[in-house]
């Protein structure tokens, strides 16, 4: 937990389109995966998905071949 003297960050969140540009990837991916649990997690707000940069950032992680 952060305190009042530390800093805050605050990232904006994601939409499919900013996620799509970001991976490279076409948006209509996003939704294929997603209907497969397949995508980062994701909030849904007012009817839109929105993804957080450190649950992207978790499901890059997930992802890294060894």
């Amino acid at each position: 937990m952060q305190t009042l003297r530390e800093p805050m960050t605050i990232y904006p969140l994601l939409t499919v389109d900013d996620l799509a540009a970001y991976l490279s990837k076409p948006k209509a991916t996003f939704y294929a995966w997603r209907t497969r649990q397949l995508d980062p997690r994701a909030v849904r707000i007012g009817g839109n998905i929105r993804y957080r940069w450190e649950d992207v950032e978790a499901w890059i992680d997930q992802h890294i071949e060894e």
